[in-house]
């Protein structure tokens, strides 16, 4: 039987702002770039909607900086996948007594937890928090799924602190007109009896027709794969279906960025958002036109094929479309399964006027390619460096 969703319903006072932020995958400068831009303050509470961990360099200093803001400042941070990982590591065959439980993702019949999760481990290396760990500490790198159990009990003992934090960590956190879960719920009554794993990995949420009288903050799915045409990373809110889905991307997208939720009171209906990239800045000095009839290749559909290269650009033909274009020769890279890939990209010409800020992504003999308000497309005009 899966574990359950574990709830939480703080008691956040009206008219307190609420901060929420998804899918910051170790990305610590982006978080603190992010939070002194929407001034966060202790006055304000900090939601993180899961995935604070993995994939990127700084995993353990986002822990700790996390661990040390919440002395501080009122901070919640929620369990997301790629952080489940990391808690079925730290439990290992261990079912029961604990938040989440391995049998929650491991069929009848598996070898062990660690043959399970060992080719994750392996393939995010010195991206995973545990691996950071084990580097810290000096611990022997581990060369199979044979060298997991001394980690294991390596890391329990060498930092309580950080491994209690992780597998403590609750699924939902429910306050006033807001429900906030990593991947996405089936409803918003009977929280506690859902599946955790399930509210954790729930692809395509956006996508599966549901409605919500609460508004339910989910993250995990970058809101770019949601767009057939156009790459944008900003929030999407459905005020017909109070679905506000928050991924912008953060380490996973060339262009991600780390978005954040800003609703002044969870007993109301109002929200704003905000988001930092990281990326250099730039003011337009020329206005063009937005293009038509574009594409937005994403990663679920990036099999493409080389007609030609000239310079820094590719010219490609995207397989399952055949639209053909040009992108960054650096986009370009060889799968597992011999087919030529992308990285997400786009023919979009974008709307400009003179004076636009501008975010540069990829400076290139055939234009630059730019974000404007969260989307990314091509600017041909000319630009002024942005002093920072």
């Amino acid at each position: 039987m899966p574990c359950l969703a574990r709830v939480i319903r703080p008691p956040i006072e009206p008219g307190r702002r609420v901060v929420a932020v998804s899918d910051v995958h170790g990305n610590l400068p982006f978080l603190k770039g992010l939070l002194a831009q929407v001034r966060f303050t202790p006055d304000d509470v900090l939601v993180i909607v899961g995935d604070l961990l993995e994939k990127g360099r700084d995993s353990l200093a986002a822990l700790r900086y996390v661990l040390e803001l919440q002395k501080t400042h009122t901070v919640y941070t929620l369990c997301g996948n790629c952080d489940y990982i990391d808690c079925m590591f730290l439990m290992g065959n261990t079912v029961g007594s604990s938040t989440y439980s391995t049998r929650s993702l491991l069929q009848d019949g598996a070898a062990g937890v660690d043959e399970e999760l060992w080719p994750i481990l392996s393939y995010w290396g010195e991206r995973s928090v545990l691996i950071q760990m084990a580097m810290e500490a000096g611990l022997p790198l581990p060369g199979g799924p044979g060298d997991l159990p001394a980690l294991r009990t390596a890391l329990l003992e060498r930092f309580p602190e950080e491994t209690g934090f992780l597998l403590n960590l609750p699924a939902i956190l429910e306050a006033g007109n807001f429900i906030f879960v990593h991947g996405g719920v089936p409803r918003e009554d009977r929280l506690e009896e859902l599946p955790a794993y399930d509210c954790m990995k729930n692809d395509d949420f956006l996508g599966q027709g549901l409605s919500f009288q609460k508004w339910v903050v989910v993250g995990h799915w970058p809101v770019t794969l949601y767009s057939p045409h156009i790459q944008r990373s900003a929030p999407l809110l459905d005020c017909d279906r109070h679905i506000a889905s928050i991924d912008g991307g953060c380490v996973l997208k060339l262009d991600g960025q780390l978005n954040a939720l800003l609703i002044p009171d969870v007993y109301g209906e109002g929200m704003e958002c905000a988001w930092y990239d990281g990326l250099p800045a730039a003011t337009a000095l020329d206005g063009q036109e937005a293009s038509e009839r574009s594409i937005n290749i994403r990663w679920s559909d990036s099999a493409v094929e080389v007609l030609r290269e000239e310079g820094d650009c590719a010219l490609i033909r995207h397989l399952s479309s055949g639209r053909e274009l040009w992108v960054p020769r650096d986009f370009i890279w060889t799968a597992g399964d011999g087919l030529t890939h992308t990285e997400d990209a786009t023919d979009y010409a974008l709307p400009v006027s003179p004076g636009d800020r501008l975010s540069l992504v990829r400076e290139t003999r055939r234009g630059r390619l730019v974000k404007k308000d969260g989307t990314t497309g091509w600017y041909y005009g000319r630009i002024k460096y942005n002093q920072h």
